[in-house]
């Protein structure tokens, strides 16, 4: 028969009331302790970043674009007369002198009334010279007159002379001497007359002739005008240089004014330099440059600042101050750098990915050896192609990651392995 034992019951309770309080409070405890913790820092492979060091010194501010080498001196070669394409003589990338015949253009309505006009002047140099020795002609038959009433007066002056003293001796009369005297008086006033006639239709002959003149002026410019158009239908480069464009074929009918081909001197080129805009600001005329063709450095200097902006960069040409290097060739390849100013004792720092002048960003820092990086604000200044400033944020000495890091936008720190 069992005997009712109440206080080994009571035990066991009482055991388990204090095994669920300490569970209780382990729980809790933890809890807490696990609130505390930090999150665990993301981890970044260290050979997937940049890094650079902060310094002080000399800091060169550089701006940087692609472009292409192209020529300074470019001849268009226009269509001066309609015509068609009769023959092609050479062909892009050919060298050319100034002389040098490209192609051959035909007009034969051109060449008719080149040949009218030639006809005309003829005709007009022709009536020039009959209306010269019509008048000429004329002027002969007045001096002609002239003389003959010339002699006649020198005559009835010797003769009047003549009755004069026969009339002092008595041997004419009165009357007959006044006769003498007034024919001689007459053909005084008509030998002034005709000697007047001369000179007036003599001095008159430049004006008679100068209408005529003008006529032939006219049909020559007109001949001149319609001979150089036709003489234009031979195509010549116009320089010395090298055809770098011929933008018709054979048989093809071109307008007056319309662009047959370009002609280039490679001998004299120039960079053009895509810059985008918020760089191109600061670029000045006469500022150093350097252009790199990939097979050397050529220095120059900024000859030209497109005003315009197109795609959001503006274009500087570059005039090349040293020789040209091999393969250096019109439409080539380049990189250039333009050198803004030097800038003599600054806080510097390698240009980080996303770090535009003026602005504060974060970047991460290197702490605990190199083990940690914590991201800081830092306010940064003006900035060159490869470098920034530093205003404030970091010191001389300071590591910071420069690599793209906006994958840890949301994290403050991130570990090193």
């Amino acid at each position: 028969m069992d005997i009712a034992r109440p206080e080994i019951k009571r035990r066991k309770k009482i055991r388990r009331y204090i095994y669920a309080a300490v569970a209780i409070v382990v729980v809790v405890v933890a809890t807490a302790a696990l609130a505390r913790l930090k999150p665990a820092s993301p981890s970044v492979d260290r050979s997937t970043i940049w890094t650079d060091t902060v310094k002080r010194g000399p800091m060169l501010r550089e701006v940087r674009g692609l472009g292409t080498l192209v020529p300074e001196t470019i001849q268009v070669v226009p269509a001066m007369s309609a015509g068609r394409v009769e023959k092609r003589f050479i062909l892009p990338g050919t060298a050319v002198r100034a002389n040098t015949v490209v192609l051959v253009l035909t007009n034969p309505q051109l060449q008719q009334e080149t040949l009218d006009a030639q006809y005309q002047l003829k005709g007009a140099e022709a009536d020039y010279e009959q209306t010269k020795a019509t008048l000429q002609n004329q002027l002969m038959d007045k001096r002609t007159t002239a003389a003959s009433i010339s002699s006649q007066f020198r005559t009835a002056e010797m003769t009047r002379k003549y009755y004069e003293q026969l009339g002092k001796l008595g041997l004419k009369s009165e009357l007959d001497v006044r006769t003498e005297e007034v024919a001689a008086e007459e053909l005084s006033k008509e030998n002034d007359l005709a000697q007047e006639e001369v000179t007036t239709f003599q001095n008159s002959i430049p004006a008679q002739l100068a209408v005529q003149q003008a006529s032939v002026d006219q049909k020559r410019a007109l001949y001149e005008l319609k001979k150089s158009q036709l003489d234009n239908l031979t195509v010549r480069a116009g320089i010395d240089g090298v055809l770098q464009e011929l933008d018709v074929d054979v048989g093809q009918q071109v307008t007056e004014g319309a662009v047959l081909a370009k002609v280039a001197q490679p001998t004299q080129l120039k960079a053009s330099l895509q810059i985008a805009e918020t760089q191109a600001k600061d670029i000045a005329l006469g500022q150093k440059a350097s252009i790199d063709t990939h097979n050397g450095i050529i220095p120059g200097h900024v000859m030209r600042i497109d005003p315009a902006v197109v795609n959001g960069t503006r274009t500087v040409d570059v005039k090349l101050d040293g020789a040209l290097l091999p393969g250096a060739v019109p439409d080539l390849s380049v990189e250039g750098t333009v050198e803004i100013e030097r800038l003599t004792d600054v806080l510097y720092v390698g240009r980080p990915v996303h770090g535009d002048p003026d602005t504060t960003v974060g970047l991460f820092k290197l702490t605990d050896g190199g083990d940690e990086a914590v991201r800081v604000p830092v306010a940064l200044g003006r900035a060159s192609v490869n470098t920034i400033e530093i205003l404030k944020g970091l010191n001389v000495g300071d590591q910071v990651i420069l690599s793209d890091m906006s994958a840890y936008d949301n994290d403050d720190r991130v570990d090193l392995k």
